[in-house]
C-alpha cells in the first residue's frame, strides 16, 4: 500500500485519524488497521479512525472505526471532524448530508465551527435501580447514535468515571451491545459538565459528542435544564445542545462546536506494520 496520507483531527479533545478513503486506497482490514495506527505508544494514536468514503445516498459516508477495532455506529465529534475535512477537501458545502451506520447526518461548517444534526434519539429509559458490587445506582439511558447510560453526581471531580464507568459499559442491563457511561453534574439551568467512560476506547476520553447531546436530553427529561444547553467536557471545551421536546420526545436535536486540524502528512507503512 505504501504511503497513506493521513489528518489529524480533534473534536473538544476527542482526536482522530482521518483518511480519504474514497479511491480504496486502505486495502486491508480496517479494524486491524484501526488497532495498529491508533495505539500511542507505537504509531500516530488516536481515539478512532474515520473513513471518508462514497455514498450513493448522500454526499459521502462516515465509517467510525474505535481504537480497539469496533465499529461505531455513529460518533458526534467525528462527524464534525469528517464534516469539516469534507468542506476542506471540496466534497461537501458547507451545508452536507453523510451516511453512518445509524442514518443519514447533517451537517453545517462554518470556519473550524461545525453545527451537527444527530439522528433521532430512542430508547428513553429513566431511574434505572442497576446493583454493581453491593451498591445500587440510578442510572438512565438513551441512544443518541449509540448507547449511554447517564448518572448524575454533585462532585464530577471525584466521580469513579473508570471503575463504575467499566462495571457499567459491560452490565447486563445494557448487553449485548454495551453501553457508553456518563457522569453528569448540572451546574445551572441550561448548563452542565460531563465525563464519558467510552465503550470502544475502553478508558474515559477528552469529549463525546454523542455522550454530551445524551446527558443533556436526559438531563432536560428530567426537568433540570431547558435547550439550548451548555456542555462543558473533560478537555475543558464547551459544546452547545440544541433541541426541541414534544409529548416527550426530542426532535432537531443538534450540538456545536469547534474542530480542530492538528496535522497533514503521509503514514508510512512502519505505523500499522508491528
Amino acid at each position: 500500500m505504501g504511503k497513506l496520507t493521513f489528518y489529524k483531527m480533534s473534536g473538544s479533545g476527542n482526536d482522530f485519524v482521518l483518511i480519504d478513503n474514497r479511491g480504496k486506497r486502505l486495502d486491508q482490514d480496517p479494524q486491524e488497521f484501526a488497532r495498529k495506527i491508533c495505539h500511542r505508544q507505537l504509531s500516530v494514536g488516536a481515539d478512532g479512525l474515520i473513513l471518508l468514503e462514497p455514498s450513493e445516498m448522500a454526499d459521502f459516508k462516515m465509517r467510525i472505526i474505535n481504537a480497539d477495532g469496533s465499529e461505531a455506529e455513529m460518533c458526534g465529534n467525528g462527524g464534525r471532524c469528517i464534516a469539516r475535512l469534507a468542506h476542506m477537501l471540496g466534497v461537501a458545502n458547507e451545508r452536507m448530508a453523510f451516511e453512518t451506520l445509524a442514518g443519514l447526518i447533517r451537517a453545517e461548517v462554518r470556519g473550524a465551527r461545525v453545527k451537527l444534526q444527530m439522528v433521532k434519539p430512542y430508547g428513553l429509559r429513566l431511574n434505572l435501580d442497576i446493583p454493581i458490587s453491593g451498591s445500587r445506582y440510578t442510572v438512565h439511558s438513551i441512544n443518541t447514535g449509540v448507547p449511554h447510560a447517564i448518572l448524575f453526581t454533585q462532585d464530577l471531580d471525584r466521580a469513579p468515571v473508570f471503575e463504575l464507568g467499566r462495571k457499567l459499559r459491560y452490565h447486563e442491563a445494557f448487553q449485548p451491545a454495551g453501553t457508553n457511561v456518563d457522569f453528569v453534574q448540572v451546574t445551572g439551568p441550561n448548563a452542565i459538565r460531563i465525563r464519558t467512560y467510552e465503550r470502544g476506547v475502553e478508558d474515559e476520553t477528552f469529549a463525546c459528542g454523542t455522550g454530551a447531546t445524551a446527558s443533556a436530553l436526559i438531563a432536560a427529561s428530567l426537568g433540570r435544564v431547558t435547550s439550548p444547553v451548555a456542555v462543558t467536557v473533560r478537555s475543558g471545551e464547551r459544546l452547545t445542545v440544541y433541541f426541541e421536546e414534544r409529548d416527550g420526545t426530542f426532535e432537531e436535536v443538534f450540538f456545536e462546536g469547534e474542530v480542530r486540524l492538528v496535522c497533514h502528512g503521509e503514514l508510512w507503512e512502519e505505523a500499522w506494520n508491528y
